[in-house]
């Protein structure tokens, strides 16, 4: 299988055109971090000619420090194990079972691994020459989000190393979750953007596959709107978020399957508070917020409680009804679709705005996935916007429209990508947790060209940015650049680097 992996997705990405001719770019120099559920660092991906590892380290933040044997944190920080790249060659000498004794660090998912594989893989990577930085996050489950702290200590962690080393560095992060107003104010989308302006880095996020996941919907609610929410049997659990403007006041109104309802008055005014009420054989646990200091938001949460063993299926609506409104927008969220049984979502989705947090972050290259295959764009890939001057509405200064934001960034290959799995053997994959790492390689090899080579010192973060939406291109059936499934357009290497 070999050199064969993605290369047909890589040549599409106008990606092999400067790696199998002039200039002949690797990555070599470049530093590309990834973090995720860890790496199988015994694979043949991630070895470099002389057999040795190409990893430069591995913080395994789920780890616990032991003095004794050497086994401690990174410096200035005090949880997890760093192993570095002298302890992980040792190990791979031992061979797997005795040296996992020595580097006992394991990708449980395989999703690190195959994400790493294709930024920066020997074989199927982009970056074949980069060293690779692995951050595992700590995890409440195989398929649990890392927190927002172990999170922002990895991309600490990242833009500081790269630093130290002066090396550019850039950062891949393949998930996200659903949680936020998804407007770019959240402690960690803002981190993000602060990160991303230290040292020469740049941060690369999936938008997720909400897209067609009716885990979404949105409207204006100047007269009485009714949002309906079907719940399949067998849920055990389930909340919803409502973000709506502080200055609007509503009642919002919960009528269960059965017809009983709970009313509650959203002003947004006075302390957060929290309130209880029963429908139906549900507990209703209500968090009614206030807006906080980064964001002019009011999050109203809503947490289904089971008191038997599953939320009451069927039917579930929720009445708003203006009481004094200025603006009347309303945004609801459910979580992520892998959290959802299958049938549980909104009667009428809103697909907009579904890309997953944090790639909402402004200063992030957000990435959405489309199918090479088909030249078409894959329908589960968050959504995003496009961000105006005046607040959304087509600008008429001059007749002309002006951009002020866009998410996603662009598109790149997420459909059936080939990956190498723990412990030996591939497998076909898909989503934008796999097309975000087509983005990070070629970043690194923007990053190879322009700072290892010389050719252009500042090549990093928005610079680098700016070169890649430049050098899109158009993918059929969304000509209007830049739009809310696209953005920009799909990735081209070749075209964004000034040869």
């Amino acid at each position: 299988m070999g050199v064969l992996m993605n290369e047909y997705e890589r040549t599409a990405s106008c990606i092999t055109q400067v790696t199998q001719r002039e200039p002949y770019l690797t990555g070599a120099g470049v530093i590309v971090a990834v973090l995720d559920s860890g790496i199988d660092y015994f694979l043949s991906e991630f070895r470099d000619r002389a057999n040795r590892t190409r990893i430069l380290a591995i913080w395994d933040q789920g780890a616990a420090p032991d003095a004794e044997a050497g086994l401690l944190p990174p410096s200035g920080y005090n949880i997890g194990v760093l192993y570095t790249r002298e302890m992980i060659d040792e190990a791979i000498s031992l061979g797997r079972e005795e040296g996992r004794k020595k580097v006992p660090t394991f990708d449980y998912s395989g999703h690190g691994t195959g994400v790493a594989a294709v930024a920066a893989g020997t074989d199927s990577g982009v970056a074949a020459e980069a060293d690779i930085l692995v951050v595992k996050l700590g995890t409440a489950s195989p398929e649990g989000f890392p927190r927002t702290t172990q999170l922002m200590r990895g991309i600490d962690f990242c833009v500081k190393l790269g630093v130290e080393l002066n090396r550019p560095v850039a950062i891949n992060i393949s998930f996200g979750n659903t949680y936020g107003d998804h407007q770019g104010n959240s402690l960690l989308e803002r981190f993000i953007d602060n990160a991303s302006e230290i040292g020469r880095s740049v941060i690369v996020v999936g938008s997720g596959n909400e897209g067609a996941s009716n885990g979404h919907t949105a409207g204006v609610a100047l007269t009485r709107k009714t949002v309906e929410l079907s719940v399949a049997e067998y849920e055990t659990g389930l909340s919803i978020q409502l973000w709506k403007y502080a200055q609007d006041i509503m009642d919002m109104t919960l009528v269960s399957p059965s017809g009983e309802r709970v009313l509650f008055r959203l002003s947004g005014e006075s302390a957060a508070q929290t309130v209880r009420q029963r429908l139906q054989n549900t507990m209703l646990l209500c968090y009614l917020g206030e807006p906080l200091p980064y964001s002019t938001s009011q999050e109203i949460f809503i947490d289904m409680i089971p008191e038997n063993t599953y939320v009451n299926s069927g039917i579930w609506s929720i009445l708003l009804s203006p009481v004094n409104v200025v603006t009347g927008e309303y945004r609801f969220y459910l979580p992520s679709y892998a959290t959802r049984n299958r049938g549980t979502g909104f009667f009428l989705p809103t697909p907009e705005m579904t890309l997953t947090i944090p790639s909402t972050a402004r200063r992030a290259i957000t990435v959405g996935a489309y199918d090479v295959s088909l030249r078409s764009y894959a329908d589960f890939s968050g959504r995003g916007y496009v961000f105006r001057y005046d607040g959304g509405r087509r600008d008429t200064v001059g007749g002309g429209q002006i951009v002020a934001d866009v998410k996603p960034d662009l598109l790149a290959p997420g459909v059936n990508i080939t990956v190498p799995m723990p412990n030996g053997g591939y497998e076909q994959v898909s989503g934008t947790s796999f097309a975000t790492p087509f983005v990070t390689g070629a970043a690194a090899l923007m990053m190879e060209w322009g700072i290892v080579r010389g050719n252009d010192r500042f090549l990093y973060g928005e610079r680098l940015k700016a070169l890649l939406v430049k050098g899109t291109e158009v993918l059929a059936g969304a000509p209007e650049r830049p739009n809310s499934q696209a953005g920009w357009g799909v990735l081209c290497l070749r075209n964004s680097l000034p040869l």
